[in-house]
C-alpha cells in the first residue's frame, strides 16, 4: 500500500510540475505548490493513524487521534456493552439466526491489534430478521470486551459480516477456558508473532459452524465497531452461550497482545437488548 502510495504521489507531482512550468507568473507556482501540499494531506489516511490499546494512544484518546475518530468519544450507540441480564427484554418476534457456513479456505494474519481470518469467498452468510449478510473476517479480543452482569470473558470472537449496501452485523462469541478447540488448532499453530505484510495460507478448510455452539440464542443489540473509527449503526448478535478454548490456546493468543486488546464496556444509553 505505501509503495502505491509513493508512486501514486510521484506521478501526481510530475503533473503538478508540468502544469506549474507552463506559466510564468507567482500565481501559478504558488498554486501548483498549494495542490502539492493539499494532495499530500489527503493522501495521509485513517488508516495510516496509530491507535493502540494503552497510553496515550490507547481507547481513553482515540477521539483525539483524528476528526474521523470523534465518533468513539461523542457516539450514542457504542460497543461493546455490559449485558445487565436483568434489563434484556424477551422478544418473541425475533427470528432464529439461519446460519449459512460452510468448509473454507480462509486466510491468517496479524494486523498489528488481532490475530484476523479473511474470507476471500464471499460463501458465508446469516441471516437475520430477513436481510443477508456475508462473512468479511473473524477476529479475536483477550480479555472479552462486551460483558454479562459484569463479568468478563478469558476471549471473545467478533465474526463480521456485511450485506450488499455495506451495513454490518456482528455475531459475537464468549470464549472461556476448557477444552482444546480443535477448529482453529491449526490456525492457533501458526500464529503470526509480528505483523504480517501477507495474509498466510491454511491448509485446512475451515466450517465456521462447527466453531460455534449448538444454542444459536442471541443479545441483540444496536452498536458500533470497537475500533477506531467506532462507527455505529452495526447489528450486534452475541451468543448467550460461550465456547471452549484451552488455557494454552488463549496464552498463546495473550502473549502476542500483551497485557490486552479489548476496549471497556461502553455506556448503554437509551438503547434496549432482546433476547428471544
Amino acid at each position: 500500500m505505501k509503495k502505491f502510495k509513493l508512486m501514486w504521489m510521484a506521478v501526481f507531482l510530475s503533473i503538478t510540475l508540468l502544469t506549474a512550468c507552463s506559466g510564468n507568473t507567482a500565481t501559478e507556482e504558488g498554486s501548483a505548490e498549494k495542490s502539492v501540499d493539499e494532495a499530500e494531506e489527503e493522501t495521509h489516511s485513517v488508516e495510516e493513524i496509530e491507535w493502540s490499546y494503552t497510553g496515550d494512544t490507547g481507547p481513553d484518546y482515540w477521539d483525539t487521534l483524528h476528526p474521523e475518530y470523534l465518533t468513539c468519544a461523542e457516539g450514542q450507540e457504542q460497543s461493546p456493552i455490559d449485558i445487565d441480564l436483568a434489563k434484556v427484554k424477551l422478544d418473541e418476534t425475533l427470528n432464529d439466526i439461519e446460519i449459512n457456513y460452510q468448509p473454507t479456505a480462509f486466510t491468517l494474519e496479524n494486523n498489528g491489534h488481532t490475530i484476523q481470518l479473511n474470507d476471500p469467498t464471499g460463501s458465508n452468510s446469516i441471516i437475520v430478521e430477513g436481510e443477508e449478510y456475508s462473512v468479511q473476517q473473524l477476529h479475536f479480543h483477550i480479555p472479552s470486551e462486551n460483558t454479562i452482569d459484569g463479568r468478563f470473558f478469558d476471549m471473545e470472537g467478533h465474526i463480521v459480516h456485511s450485506n450488499e449496501n455495506g451495513d454490518l452485523a456482528v455475531l459475537g462469541f464468549m470464549i472461556e477456558a476448557g477444552e482444546e478447540n480443535e477448529i482453529l488448532a491449526e490456525a492457533w499453530s501458526k500464529l503470526p508473532e509480528t505483523e504480517t505484510n501477507k495474509d498466510l495460507e491454511l491448509d485446512n478448510l475451515i466450517n465456521l459452524r462447527d466453531l460455534l455452539p449448538e444454542d444459536l440464542t442471541t443479545f441483540r443489540f444496536n452498536g458500533s465497531l470497537t475500533t477506531p473509527p467506532c462507527t455505529e449503526d452495526v447489528s450486534w448478535l452475541l451468543l448467550e452461550e460461550p465456547i471452549q478454548y484451552s488455557q494454552e490456546q488463549i496464552d498463546a493468543f495473550g502473549e502476542l497482545f500483551s497485557p490486552h486488546n479489548h476496549r471497556k464496556p461502553q455506556s448503554l444509553n437509551d438503547r434496549d437488548i432482546h433476547t428471544h
